[in-house]
């Protein structure tokens, strides 16, 4: 198997990886054919599934729309994947050029990628970090200097604690990065849920566990609703990807009550 020019060293081609298993359901090129494979049996075993990714895209770019509005000009965007058009830094500096963001992924394919795009942006980075690890990845992202925890920051969640299992216990992991940040910041998180399709909920993770070694751990709207305590929660609560303000029916990649996903928005007081 030839290994991509885009590909770091030490990359084992013959695991999927989260990242790039949605960078392809995006129609992303980096990615390996392990990661489309595995995309594939999703797709083949839940046909909308493209959908939820661009429903989940779609969330991101409104949520930081919603934070810069709130005056929040810095962000810590955690599980951040393989960036694509319309990714955190683009939303964020089409808005205010100074806005500052730091991309932080487990997956190197990802970071190097983050890095490449990133050359010449001084108020953005990406840096490798296991979010299991809350305490070292806060000191690593302390020590870039791109995120000021003295003012307010947005810790973005988008689509990663679903890849955390119980043992990883996320909701203490969620806790010390409200601790990290101080008053007036805000955490966005997406997650997959067996809400409102759990046949195809329990499929898809039964597929995951089995075919691509992926864990992927599916939750209720109760446990991910949980992961909000000690923040305040923003209207319109944890909803359904689609309905959390659409802007337009182009945010309407998946039809309300069949969503696989919910998101939401909470401050720190």
């Amino acid at each position: 198997m030839e290994r991509p020019v885009w590909a770091p060293e030490g990359v084992d081609m013959t695991l999927a990886s989260p990242a790039r298993m949605y960078d392809a359901l995006l129609g992303g090129s980096h990615n390996f054919e392990i990661d489309r494979r595995s995309a594939e049996m999703g797709k083949t075993l839940v046909p909308d599934l493209p959908r939820v990714a661009l429903s989940n895209r779609a969330f991101l770019r409104r949520a930081v729309r919603f934070l810069m509005d709130q005056g929040v000009t810095q962000f810590l965007d955690i599980g951040s994947g393989i960036p694509t058009a319309g990714n955190v830094h683009e939303v964020a500096q089409e808005i205010d050029p100074n806005s500052r963001v730091l991309y932080v992924d487990i997956d190197p394919v990802a970071v190097a990628h983050a890095r490449a795009i990133l050359q010449g942006n001084a108020g953005a980075a990406a840096i490798e970090a296991d979010l299991r690890k809350p305490a070292e990845l806060l000191a690593a992202a302390r020590a870039t200097g791109i995120i000021d925890f003295e003012r307010p920051v947005g810790v973005l969640l988008f689509a990663v604690l679903h890849l955390l299992s119980a043992d990883d216990r996320p909701g203490e992991t969620v806790a010390a990065l409200h601790a990290a940040v101080p008053a007036g910041s805000y955490v966005a998180i997406s997650h997959l849920t067996t809400a409102t399709r759990p046949e195809d909920a329990a499929k898809l993770g039964a597929n995951a566990a089995d075919q691509s070694k992926v864990g992927i751990h599916f939750r209720s709207r109760e446990e991910i609703t949980a992961f909000f305590d000690g923040w305040e929660l923003v209207e319109p609560g944890v909803v359904e990807l689609p309905l959390w303000r659409p802007e337009s029916d182009l945010d309407q990649h998946e039809t309300p009550g069949r969503s696989l996903g919910l998101a939401g928005v909470g401050r720190k007081a």
